[in-house]
């Protein structure tokens, strides 16, 4: 087991492409919407969580190796830049998660490199951006990410995302949307992927200050407590095993090499 006592190492990564082309988005979030969420996380948790953030601008995306080992729990928002996020970048993030690294996949990061191989599906969706009113309902009270949370949380102005939406059934379905044209969306999903806990939320675009209502950042907060590892991080192996010897496996040495 972890210890639950000392804070939860976040990451929160922001692609951080909006804010530097687009002045109005620059205007809206002037620390980049990375910093805005990393600001409602500390705000709702205080000392439970050490929050550090990275963009898509440092070396490696900011996400080395030794970033990630020091990581309880990622966050991930991208939108422009998808098809510019490094290969290996990815696999590193996916092989942590893996591990037992929690991710949280924000709004239109449905559509990065991460989730997709994580998903293993299109995860296309249907949307429009005209400053929709979306209501965030609770369709599962008993979910610890819900905890203290509004039903609905009332976003009066957001890009709407519809159904369908390409994603694999969820193992836990936490919140549907609803918005004013009257399309309706999934937008909190739980996974497991090897031992890491895996969250989708979907509000929060760069048109509107979605990331500065305290309603969305405390289901953020109350995501991050709930995907921290729940055990030392490890990669799942191939062992080998000896009949009647259920104890001792021998690590696999793959096939044979001419």
């Amino acid at each position: 087991m972890t210890d639950t006592t000392t804070p939860i190492r976040v990451v929160v990564w922001g692609e951080n492409r909006h804010e530097q082309v687009e002045q109005h988005v620059a205007d809206r979030y002037p620390d980049g919407m990375h910093g805005a969420i990393a600001a409602g996380i500390t705000n709702w948790l205080g000392d439970a969580a050490s929050v550090t953030t990275h963009v898509f601008d440092e070396p490696e995306h900011g996400l080395t190796e030794e970033v990630l080992e020091q990581t309880d729990v990622l966050t991930w928002w991208g939108h422009a830049a998808h098809a510019e996020v490094d290969d290996e970048v990815v696999d590193r993030v996916h092989r942590h998660v893996l591990a037992g690294m929690g991710l949280l996949v924000l709004h239109s990061g449905h559509w990065s490199k991460i989730f997709g191989k994580l998903m293993g599906t299109t995860c296309t969706l249907r949307w429009r951006s005209e400053h929709d009113r979306e209501l965030v309902w609770t369709v599962n009270p008993q979910h610890p990410i819900t905890r203290g949370i509004p039903n609905p949380i009332v976003i009066p102005e957001q890009e709407m995302y519809g159904e369908y939406f390409d994603v694999p059934t969820p193992d836990e379905l936490v919140f549907i949307s609803g918005f004013s044209g009257g399309e309706v969306f999934r937008s909190g999903m739980t996974y497991r992927r090897g031992f890491g806990k895996v969250f989708y939320f979907s509000p929060g675009d760069q048109d509107f200050p979605v990331y500065h209502q305290p309603d969305v950042t405390h289901v953020i907060a109350n995501a991050v407590e709930w995907a921290r590892p729940e055990r030392e991080r490890a990669t799942p192996t191939l062992l080998r095993y000896d009949t009647d010897d259920f104890f001792n496996g021998k690590v696999y040495q793959g096939a044979i090499e001419a």
